[in-house]
Order: C-alpha cells, then sequence, then structure tokens
C-alpha cells in the first residue's frame, strides 16, 4: 500500500456545516451555525494521520435563526464581525482520532483539541474522491473574548460559558 501520496482536498460546502450549541438560562439549548466557511487538508497520507487543516468561517454569515440574535451576535458584544470577520482553524497535529489546533476567534488565539471521526473516502457518482469527517469540542467563549452577559431574576446566567462546536465536513480531492 502506498502511503507517499501527497494530495490537497478542499471543502465541499453543500455537504458539510458547521455547528455550535450554547446554554441559553442554563434550561435549554440554542443551536446555530456558520452558512459561509472554507478550507483545506494537505496530507501525505490516505488514513490522513498528521494532515494539515486549515478552516476559516464567515462571522456574518452565523445564524440561529433569529434575526435579533445574530445582529447581537455579530456585534462588538460577541464575535466584534467588522473588526474580525473570520473566524479560523489551523491543526498541529492529527492522530485520526483527535485534532489539535490554533482557534481564533475575535483576535484571540488558543490551541483547542476537536475529537474526530474519520468517516473514510469514496467516489461520489461524478467521479470526484471525497473525505468525511466529524469534529466535535467544547471551547469557553470567554477565553475568546466574548464575555457579554446578563443575569436572570432567578440568578442565572443567560448565556453559558461553554460553547459546544460540531463540524460535519466533507472534502474533495483536487
Amino acid at each position: 500500500m502506498d502511503n507517499t501520496l501527497n494530495s490537497t482536498w478542499k471543502i465541499d460546502g453543500t455537504h458539510s456545516e458547521i455547528n455550535f450549541k450554547v446554554k441559553h438560562m442554563m434550561i435549554s439549548t440554542v443551536t446555530g451555525s456558520f452558512e459561509k466557511f472554507g478550507g483545506d487538508v494537505e496530507t501525505t497520507n490516505k488514513d490522513f494521520k498528521n494532515a494539515n487543516f486549515s478552516f476559516s468561517a464567515e462571522i456574518d454569515s452565523v445564524n440561529t435563526n433569529n434575526n435579533d440574535r445574530d445582529t447581537h451576535l455579530k456585534s462588538d458584544d460577541f464575535f466584534g464581525a467588522d473588526k474580525f470577520p473570520k473566524l479560523t482553524f489551523t491543526s498541529k497535529s492529527f492522530d485520526g482520532e483527535k485534532i489539535v489546533g490554533d482557534l481564533t476567534i475575535k483576535g484571540v488565539t488558543k490551541e483547542v483539541t476537536f475529537e474526530t471521526e474519520y468517516n473514510g473516502t469514496a467516489v461520489d457518482p461524478y467521479g470526484q474522491t471525497k473525505a468525511g469527517f466529524e469534529f466535535e469540542g467544547q471551547v469557553s467563549r470567554k477565553d475568546f473574548g466574548l464575555t457579554w452577559n446578563a443575569v436572570t431574576e432567578a440568578g442565572s446566567v443567560v448565556v453559558s460559558d461553554k460553547v459546544k462546536l460540531i463540524a460535519s465536513l466533507q472534502f474533495i480531492k483536487q
């Protein structure tokens, strides 16, 4: 088996999604997504181990199915989309089960780890070779300067500090 192939893969946006989940008032979960994103993978191994992943999402494309909330998320209280139009991730290591890399949000870069599931590679009906991955992890939004909050009458915070990130990504071999 030849493990010395050099290949570049680009995100297939029509078969990928980037979602996040955050507790609201500590009693329910709000789900959101980024509608515009891109990224690629450079690899020399068929199993993608030690591949270099890079990714970015446009903050203006945040969508929680509530225009007022989306506008608030784009404001300086949260993402500051005018000054910081993108969030980015660049991998440092990938062992097939965990990916470690630098996540940058609102100009702050922190090392994060995501559990990873490589779902395999297949050729679609049009002859394109595709690879699928699931990435999941949790970050503290306050670590990235997204510190806005309020307190309810009962003393609960309105927005949880912990944010779950889930990316289901399909890549097309170039």
